[in-house]
């Protein structure tokens, strides 16, 4: 390489860290402490199991409504100016929470405040979630030949924040509800202040964006559906997806029931499959410089179907633990070969719409996941999970072989 070419991968790297990494790393943990955090705090302050699931609720409906329209206005008025409007709403929000938990630590105000706060705050994270996915889409586009970097180190972010915030917000609640706020608001207000750095998320003209009507999920399904490869990457994550959430609802009871483990094990097992899938993310930046995008998601999707398989009749928990492990991080690196097919093959101008739409589609087999372990008695979880993943190993097999001879994985 010459100094010249040198210096501009150095320039290069430098303004993706200040224009998309910095503020994808604050938005990331203050989405991660918002999620695990506000539920914890619902329990610290009702000492209501019922409604700490209740919370747990509240922040996610609102985050699968709000897909039906922050992609169209992410499109509209473009990344960078909602990405810095959510995060600042989410600040103003959680400022208020922490005066009003401060002047009632107890009693009916805190249970409305801390319910308020889920709702509100699941809404506006989802708004900063999309706004810097497109940013980071962009910046893949621009990237060219580099795209599946930027998206492994976005991906990379956002497994770090799920690690870290959870902890960092059980931390801050021993200090008292105030205090934990206070440091999700200064987080936010970063990401705020570095989201005014985010470039455009199109080429395209403002004007031509200003004056496009109403593209929310249909016009993200049309995309989608006049992708092919787009289309059947899609299909085949949203089954094995199914397989994963049904790990996920039915995990507490085969670690504690099964394996005699207490509640604290559950954790453990998500935040080793969470130390995997960076190890794994990490791997496969060099893999796709070497052998590209459908050699490395085959391989995924192998490794994938086959840890979940083995999960099922895992004979004790550092088995069942390591299985687990090495089925998220299959999936971490399927996840990298569909954002950087997505950053290739989506309009700009259609980017949000169909993001959105993608993400709500990967998302629902986890609520029917737990609707299927509710439904399913203890004893014949193993059945379940081997049927989710059969499942999920026709669907990977036969997306990934209708691929084989897609150009676009193959560039």
């Amino acid at each position: 390489m010459s100094t010249a070419d040198t210096a501009r991968h150095a320039s290069c790297t430098a303004g993706l860290l200040r224009s998309i990494y910095l503020p994808r790393t604050a938005d990331a943990l203050a989405f991660a402490m918002c999620t695990y955090g506000i539920p914890l705090l619902v329990l610290a302050t009702t000492r209501s199991a019922v409604l700490t699931g209740a919370a747990f609720a509240l922040e996610w409906i609102p985050r699968l409504a709000a897909f039906a329209w922050a992609g169209s206005v992410v499109d509209r008025r473009g990344a960078a100016v909602v990405f810095h409007l959510a995060s600042l709403g989410r600040a103003l929000v959680l400022t208020a929470g922490a005066v009003l938990l401060h002047l009632h630590p107890s009693g009916i105000t805190a249970s409305v405040t801390v319910m308020a706060l889920a709702a509100t705050t699941g809404v506006l994270t989802e708004f900063s979630y999309i706004a810097a996915e497109t940013a980071g889409a962009a910046a893949g586009r621009r990237a060219a030949a580099r795209a599946h970097r930027v998206q492994a180190v976005l991906l990379g972010i956002d497994q770090t924040a799920t690690l870290a915030g959870p902890a960092l917000a059980g931390v801050l609640l021993l200090a008292g509800p105030p205090p934990m706020l206070a440091a999700i608001t200064m987080i936010s207000l970063l990401a705020a202040v570095l989201a005014l750095r985010t470039p455009p998320s199109s080429d395209a003209p403002a004007r031509v964006q200003k004056e496009r009507s109403g593209a929310g999920l249909l016009t993200g399904w049309r995309t989608i559906r006049s992708l092919p490869a787009l289309g059947w990457l899609v299909t085949g994550l949203t089954l094995s997806n199914l397989a994963t959430g049904f790990l996920q609802a039915a995990g507490p009871v085969i670690v504690v029931e099964r394996f005699g483990q207490s509640v604290t094990a559950v954790g453990l097992v998500w935040s080793a499959a969470a130390g995997a899938t960076l190890l794994s993310v990490a791997l496969c930046r060099f893999a796709l410089d070497r052998l590209g995008l459908w050699p490395v998601g085959a391989a995924c999707a192998a490794v994938a179907s086959l840890a979940c398989l083995a999960a099922a009749q895992a004979p004790d928990y550092p088995s069942y633990l390591v299985l687990v492990a090495l089925l998220m991080a299959a999936e971490g690196g399927m996840t990298v070969v569909l954002r950087t097919l997505r950053s290739r093959l989506i309009p700009p101008e259609k980017f949000g719409s169909a993001l959105s739409a993608t993400i709500l589609i990967l998302l629902l087999p986890f609520p029917a996941a737990g609707v299927l372990t509710a439904l399913t008695p203890p004893a014949a979880l193993d059945h379940v999970i081997t049927a989710c993943a059969a499942l999920q190993a026709l669907g990977l097999f036969g997306t990934f072989a209708r691929l084989r001879v897609d150009p676009t994985l193959r560039t």
